[in-house]
C-alpha cells in the first residue's frame, strides 16, 4: 500500500496509531473473549490538521514563511490559571511533608505551558533584571555629563595645648597680672560649597555612556534568547509528555491484547484445541507487558514532573496535556534560505557584534587615563569663631584644572591591548556561533524531513500490523495457527504504533527545533531593533 501525503494520513493517523487492538472485522467466536474496549476516546476522535495563522514574520524583504498551527502561534494572548504560580515568596523552604504534597492537577495547552514559562521561569527573570541593571548603568553613565554639587559644614570646639603652654609661661612673668590668660577654648563653624565639573575627560564619559548603551542592547538580545530558548524547552517538555501519556495507552492497549490471548489460549486449552505450552506463552508475554506498562506510567510521572519545573510552578501542582497529539505543522522554505534567515534573526550572532562595540569603548576609557583631563570648579566657605566678636567671614574660589598623565608605568597600553584582544576574541565567537547557528538548521531540517517520512511508513505499518494480528488470531481460533504467531502479532503491532508515536513527536519536536535555530519568531522578538 502506498504511503499517504501527511495532509491525507492525519485521519489515518488519529484513528489507527492508538486504536483498539481488533477492527470489527476480527471479533473473536462466541466461545472466546470479547475484543477489548476502544482506548482513549480523545485521541481517537482527533480531527485533520487544519493550518494556522503563520507562526513566522520574516524582517522587511525575506520570503514568507510557511504557514503554522494554532498550537504554537504564541501571538494570541493566553491567560494560565494564575492558581498554578509559584509561591510569591522566592525564598520559600517547605518544612512539612502537607506542603510538597501535589493537590493540584491542571490539564493545560501548550499555549498556556509557554505563557507559565515566560511568567515563571527563574532563567527568564534573572534575564529581565540583568537588564534592569544594565538600565541602572545608563543612567550611571549618563549622570557624567552633569557637574557635581557639594556642600559641608564643621562644627568644632578646640582646646589648644599651645595655648595651655602660653598661658603657664606667663604665670612666671613678672608682668603676668598685666597680660592675662588665653582663652585655651574656641567654638568654631566652617561652611563649605564647591561645584565641579570635568570639561574634558580623555573620551571616558562618552566611551563609558556608549558601553552602558549596548550593554543594554547585549541584555536585550540575551532576553529574546532566554525566551526562545525556554519557549524550546516548554515545547520539548510537553511533547515528552504526550509522548508519555500515549506510550502508557499503548501499553495498556498491549495489555489488553495479551489478556486476551490468554483468555483464547485457556478457553482452546479447555477445548482440547490447545496445549498447555500456548497458555504459558500467553502468561509470559502478559508478563512483559505489565512490566512495560509499569516502565510506562513511572516514564510519565518523571515527565509531568519535569514539565511542572520547566514551567516554574508551586510545589503542590501538577499538570497534564489538554492538547492532541497530530503534526503540529510544515515548513515549505528550501535549507538554503533557511540558513540564511537564521543568520539574520539569531540574536547570538549580534550579541557577538554588540560584545565588541562594548570592547571597542572599554579601550577607549583605558586610553582616556594618558589623555589631558579638563576640569573647572567654584567654591564658596563661610568661616566663624563663636567666642570671638569678629562675627562670621566669608570667601570664594573660582579655578580651572589640567592633568595630564603623561607615564602609567604602560598601564593604560596594556588595558588598551586587552581590549583589542577581547575584540579579536568576539569575531572569533562570531565565526565560531554562525557555523553553530548553520549545523543546527541543517540537524533540525534534517530530522524533520526524516520524521515526516517515518510517519507516512510509520501510518502504513500500523495499518499492516492491525491486519497481521487479526489473521493470526484468526487462524489461531481456526486451529491452523500457532500462539506464537499471535503473539509475535501483537508485538509488532505495539511496535508500530510506538513507531508512528515517535514519528510524531519526533516531527514536532524537530519543527519546534527548526523554529528556534531560525529564531525571532514574533514571541521571540521582545524588542524592537536600533
Amino acid at each position: 500500500m502506498a504511503a499517504l501525503p501527511l495532509e491525507q494520513s492525519e485521519p489515518a493517523i488519529a484513528l489507527l496509531w492508538l486504536a483498539q487492538a481488533d477492527t470489527p472485522d476480527n471479533e473473536p467466536t462466541d466461545e472466546l473473549s470479547a475484543p477489548p474496549e476502544p482506548l482513549s476516546q480523545e485521541l481517537e476522535e482527533l480531527e485533520p490538521l487544519t493550518p494556522q495563522p503563520n507562526d513566522f514574520e520574516v524582517r522587511d524583504e525575506a520570503a514568507p514563511l510557511v504557514q503554522q498551527p494554532e498550537i504554537i502561534d504564541g501571538r494570541q494572548p493566553v491567560l494560565p490559571p494564575e492558581n498554578l504560580d509559584p509561591s510569591a515568596n522566592p525564598l520559600l523552604f517547605p518544612t512539612e511533608p502537607d506542603e510538597v504534597t501535589v493537590d493540584l492537577t491542571q490539564p493545560i495547552t501548550l499555549l498556556e505551558a509557554i505563557a507559565l514559562a515566560r511568567r515563571n521561569n527563574q532563567d527568564f527573570r534573572t534575564a529581565f533584571l540583568s537588564l534592569e541593571r544594565a538600565q541602572a548603568g545608563l543612567r550611571a553613565a549618563l549622570a557624567a555629563q552633569f557637574p557635581t554639587l557639594d556642600a559641608s559644614a564643621t562644627i568644632s570646639r578646640t582646646d589648644s595645648a599651645q595655648s595651655e603652654l602660653a598661658n603657664r609661661g606667663r604665670q612666671d612673668n613678672a608682668f603676668s597680672d598685666l597680660l592675662g590668660d588665653q582663652d585655651t577654648i574656641t567654638d568654631s563653624f566652617d561652611g563649605r560649597v564647591e561645584l565641579n565639573y570635568n570639561i574634558y575627560d580623555g573620551g571616558r564619559r562618552p566611551a563609558q555612556i556608549r558601553e552602558a548603551e549596548r550593554a543594554i542592547r547585549f541584555n536585550q538580545l540575551e532576553v529574546e534568547q532566554i525566551e526562545a530558548q525556554i519557549r524550546l524547552q516548554t515545547i520539548t517538555a510537553y511533547y515528552s509528555l504526550q509522548e508519555s501519556d500515549a506510550r502508557v495507552d499503548i501499553e495498556e492497549a498491549a495489555v489488553e491484547n495479551a489478556q486476551q490471548t490468554l483468555r483464547d489460549a485457556e478457553l482452546l486449552e479447555q477445548a482440547g484445541l490447545g496445549t498447555r505450552f500456548d497458555v504459558l506463552r500467553a502468561q509470559v508475554d502478559l508478563a512483559n507487558s505489565n512490566q512495560n506498562l509499569t516502565n510506562a506510567l513511572s516514564t510519565q510521572r518523571v515527565s509531568r514532573r519535569s514539565l511542572v519545573q520547566v514551567l516554574g510552578l508551586g510545589q503542590q501542582v501538577e499538570v497534564t496535556i489538554a492538547d492532541e497529539i497530530r503534526p503540529a505543522g510544515t515548513w515549505e522554505l528550501p535549507l538554503e534560505e533557511t540558513i540564511i534567515l537564521a543568520y539574520r534573526n539569531r540574536a547570538e550572532l549580534e550579541q557577538q557584534l554588540v560584545q565588541r562595540e562594548i570592547e571597542e569603548q572599554q579601550r577607549e576609557t583605558a586610553l582616556a587615563d594618558i589623555r589631558p583631563q579638563v576640569s573647572v570648579f567654584a567654591n564658596y566657605n563661610v568661616l566663624g569663631v563663636f567666642n570671638d566678636s569678629e562675627g562670621l567671614a566669608d570667601g570664594y574660589q573660582i579655578g580651572a584644572r589640567v592633568r595630564w598623565r603623561f607615564f602609567d608605568g604602560g598601564l593604560a597600553q596594556a588595558r588598551r591591548d586587552q581590549e583589542a584582544i577581547d575584540m579579536e576574541i568576539a569575531e572569533v565567537s562570531f565565526e565560531q556561533q554562525r557555523n553553530q547557528i548553520r549545523f543546527e538548521v541543517e540537524e533540525a531540517y534534517s530530522n524533520l524531513l526524516a520524521s515526516d517520512e517515518n510517519i507516512k511508513t510509520a501510518t502504513v505499518a500500523v495499518q499492516l500490523a492491525e491486519e497481521s494480528l487479526r489473521l493470526a488470531r484468526l487462524r489461531f481460533q481456526a486451529g491452523v495457527g500457532t500462539q506464537t504467531d499471535v503473539i509475535d502479532a501483537q508485538t509488532e503491532l505495539t511496535r508500530a504504533r510506538g513507531n508512528l508515536l515517535t514519528a510524531i513527536i519526533s516531527y514536532n519536536s524537530a519543527l519546534a527545533s527548526l523554529q528556534r535555530a531560525v529564531s525571532n519568531v514574533p514571541t521571540n522578538q521582545l524588542f524592537d531593533l536600533p
